[in-house]
């Protein structure tokens, strides 16, 4: 563990050092849409984009003082650095829409605790959202803030950042035909409700839920029992943020924060947002 002073302020080399990165990730795709013959730990293809981004921020994060491992969706192994705090992150989140222009993120988890580690051992989490403006929202202290960034520097624009108690929008993934049946009959009711906002890229599906409330899920499929999404770089930091934020986060049977880690790559169902509504899912997926 490591001193209270000491944690603190390596948090903030971090959250500034992927600032300082946001601008030069999103400046790097030009050029960088294309496929290359690799593939991520989990079998998925890699875009040029998801090397290049995730070298950077590995070059980046590994040289402060005070992290001692980085961790990537899209490499297998985790990078020991000396002593610290680990770094686990995704580096472009949603690159399938690179092909189509569309938003993108990435996605950071704090852990004060060696990888694979625990929701209890999650000290900060944040994403950062490559849409029209690029965002950063910070989920530490018990705190989640957003800010905008330019040339590398943050700038707040929202503090004690809550989700809204009217939920309006919501985003499930997975094909609807892999849908188990007590999944599609919940979706068939929040559609009666709510807003469809997907776009094939969680953390712009995410930023959608925390700015105007609702339900984002990528649940368990028929294909997949344990869903597609990474429980140590998106389930345990988004569900964090998502907590911090006043909503639920949930596996389908319990918080993402208390479900247990067996290995850095393993895949966990996702779903966030008002508590309500994650309530409901949980009973209607028992």
């Amino acid at each position: 563990m490591m001193h209270a002073t000491d944690l603190h302020a390596t948090v903030e080399d971090v959250m500034e050092t992927v600032a300082t990165a946001a601008p030069q990730i999103r400046h790097g795709l030009v050029g960088r849409r294309t496929k290359v013959d690799e593939e991520n730990p989990s079998g998925e293809t890699q875009a040029a984009a998801d090397v290049w981004a995730d070298k950077l921020l590995e070059n980046e994060l590994t040289a402060i003082d005070g992290v001692g491992q980085y961790a990537s969706e899209e490499r297998a192994d985790i990078v020991d650095c000396g002593d610290g705090l680990a770094v686990a992150v995704d580096p472009l989140d949603g690159s399938s829409n690179l092909k189509p222009n569309a938003a993108m993120g990435t996605i950071v988890g704090v852990y004060d605790s060696d990888l694979p580690a625990a929701g209890d051992d999650l000290v900060a989490a944040a994403y950062v959202l490559y849409g029209p403006i690029t965002t950063m929202t910070v989920a530490v202290d018990d705190r989640v803030t957003e800010y905008e960034i330019s040339d590398g520097e943050r700038s707040v624009v929202r503090e004690d950042v809550t989700l809204p108690a009217d939920p309006v929008v919501y985003g499930f993934g997975g094909r609807v035909p892999d849908w188990p049946g007590d999944f599609e009959a919940y979706a068939r009711e929040i559609e009666d409700e709510l807003k469809l906002r997907y776009g094939g890229a969680m953390i712009s599906d995410v930023n959608q839920v925390v700015t105007y409330g609702g339900i984002f899920a990528y649940p368990a499929l028929e294909s997949a029992p344990n869903g597609k999404l990474r429980l140590q770089f998106e389930g345990i930091p988004i569900g964090y943020i998502i907590e911090t934020a006043g909503g639920a986060s949930s596996d389908g049977n319990q918080s993402l924060l208390s479900v247990e880690p067996t290995e850095l790559h393993q895949r966990v169902p996702v779903h966030i947002g008002n508590e309500s509504l994650v309530e409901r899912l949980e009973a209607a997926l028992q």
